[in-house]
């Protein structure tokens, strides 16, 4: 049968065809010319029911966006004030799209508002779906009053506790197991990502490490000239920036600074990995996530840590030497001399070890927040927030400590 005789939009025969139609051909047309459904305006009908408190609605017609809809107030106007049931049923021939759910969801909030039962049951299946999803998307929140009580609360957040202390303890045998197996050699341990994170967490860390240190000395030494000023002994400000900077703030800066900036590259990218499911991947194949991707990661945080702290240490000496020689007067010599005699071999080793310590906290919260990522995007944000908070939590309680044992 030639496409050319039949007109799509209506299934009528072309005239300048028509004459080379069989009888049988001609026959089939006419058929699927008649079984097309014509679009008819949109209508509804009320049907009374036996029991008065009931009526029945009938839509019929085109209810779709490209046809003319009856208003809804025109409906809810012949509904009497006392019906307490509504039944919607449709008309076979009825053809419809989203413009039908629409217009039933209102109707169904004004019957819901006015205590109307309705009954559905007679709705073509995909109508009801949609009403259920439209039902279930405007569904309100509870209310203040609904929240669950203190004690509820206070159960539920214990047992979140216990949860996440459950995770910790079993990460941290993980990470355990991995390094005695990378001991004895035999867990797969990438040692192109351990020098690429070296490079990561140590040379590409020293500019901002060395901005940061600068201005801290600078401001160490400008604050306590203005104080020392006053009783002469302005001589002591190399002490005071020396001290501050291998006992404390070298270690301290550092490990924030990592924080910010390593710890939470490390929670995103396992994080990321997690939704991606390639974590579940490696498993799969029967490699140890933590071996393959935490272990480098701790191990290049760690070992470059204690030489950041070093690091800042000279450029936050350095700072200090700038605001004595240039505000105080003194001599370079002068000013690296008081320096040298301020600081002892120990008192370094102290801010080293620091360092380390922190090193571990760092990565510890980083990988441990992005192993545990929930599978989205916003669930991969909370980790890497989780991580720097954590992280620079750990450092001061740790350094707090630390202080404390030292000082014995």
């Amino acid at each position: 049968m030639s496409l050319l005789a039949v007109n799509p939009s209506c299934g009528f025969l072309n005239p300048k065809s028509q004459g080379r139609l069989s009888a049988k051909q001609d026959t089939s047309l006419s058929v699927i010319s008649t079984i097309r459904p014509v679009n008819t305006p949109a209508d509804f009908s009320f049907i009374p029911e036996k029991n008065n408190r009931q009526l029945t609605l009938r839509l019929s017609g085109c209810w779709r966006s490209s046809c003319p809809v009856p208003e809804l107030d025109r409906i809810l106007h012949q509904i009497p004030d006392d019906i307490q049931a509504l039944r919607i049923t449709v008309d076979p021939t009825l053809v419809w799209d989203s413009i039908l759910a629409v217009f039933l969801n209102r109707l169904l909030t004004y019957c819901h508002n006015n205590s109307i039962a309705t009954d559905l049951s007679d709705l073509p299946a995909g109508v009801r779906t949609l009403l259920a999803l439209a039902q279930k998307s405007s569904h309100k929140p509870p209310a203040e009053t609904d929240r669950p009580g203190f004690v509820y609360r206070l159960g539920k957040a214990t047992q979140k506790i216990f949860a996440h202390g459950e995770k910790l303890v079993s990460f941290t045998g993980e990470i355990v197991l991995a390094l005695i197996l990378l001991i004895r050699g035999k867990t797969y341990f990438r040692f192109r990502d351990f020098f690429y994170f070296i490079q990561n967490c140590g040379a590409d860390a020293l500019p901002i490490v060395s901005l940061i240190s600068v201005l801290v000395g600078v401001i160490l030494a400008f604050v306590g000239a203005v104080q020392l000023r006053m009783f002469g002994a302005q001589i002591y400000v190399a002490n005071l920036v020396a001290l501050s900077m291998v006992l404390e703030m070298g270690a301290m800066m550092s490990a924030v600074i990592m924080a910010g900036r390593t710890g939470a590259s490390f929670a995103a990218q396992l994080g990321t990995m997690q939704v991606n499911e390639e974590i579940d991947a490696l498993r799969t194949l029967g490699i140890s996530p933590v071996s393959y991707l935490v272990l480098p990661r701790m191990l290049a945080l760690i070992c470059m840590m204690p030489l950041l702290c070093i690091y800042a240490d000279l450029l936050g000496i350095a700072g200090g030497t700038i605001i004595g020689i240039g505000m105080l007067d003194f001599s370079f010599s002068e000013y690296i001399v008081q320096t040298k005699n301020a600081i002892h071999l120990n008192q370094i080793a102290q801010g080293i070890i620091k360092s380390a310590v922190y090193g571990v906290l760092i990565s510890f919260s980083g990988c441990f927040q992005g192993m545990n990522s929930g599978r989205s995007a916003s669930a991969v944000g909370e980790a890497t927030t989780s991580a720097v908070v954590l992280s620079i939590v750990l450092i001061v309680v740790s350094d707090a400590i630390m202080t404390v044992i030292f000082s014995l």
